[in-house]
């Protein structure tokens, strides 16, 4: 039992997904949650596993984001592939910009430890980028959008 549950997603991270698409009141059994994570682990494998086979053809190692839009889209999910590409457009663009901040930041402590001019404590307002997946409506064919 402890092998099978160590290939299969969180129980938790699956129960809290139900729960955000369902009703308030709604009691979700623990037989639904099994089921789900086992039906949810499968959906991972059978994507990831399509994408993984698309690099070992192109003799790469690494699956990333376009492998996995690339599989959903070869096996039919289009729908998906369309959400998760955009999904994947702006977290790129969120992590670019990002480092761009980071990159400044750097920059600029090093021009101040070099005029000895830093006065200020050593203090960075951190800014988080915001990506969320939202649930959407049923017979709605896209799975998320990044806002």
């Amino acid at each position: 039992m402890g092998d099978e549950q160590d290939r299969l997603l969180p129980v938790a991270n699956v129960r809290r997904i139900m729960k955000q698409v369902l009703p308030t009141t709604a009691k979700i059994s623990k037989e639904a949650k099994e089921t789900m994570q086992e039906c949810a682990t499968e959906f991972v494998s059978f994507v990831t596993s399509e994408a993984a086979d698309k690099c070992h053809k192109e003799n790469r190692k690494t699956v990333n984001g376009d492998d996995i839009c690339w599989a959903l889209s070869s096996l039919g999910f289009d729908g998906y592939a369309d959400a998760i590409l955009r999904y994947l457009h702006k977290f790129r663009g969120a992590e670019s910009q990002r480092a761009n901040q980071n990159k400044d930041s750097a920059s600029g402590k090093k021009d101040e430890e070099s005029n000895h001019k830093n006065t200020e404590p050593d203090c960075q307002i951190g800014t988080s980028t915001l990506l969320e997946f939202r649930i959407l409506d049923k017979g709605n064919s896209s799975l998320a959008e990044a806002s």
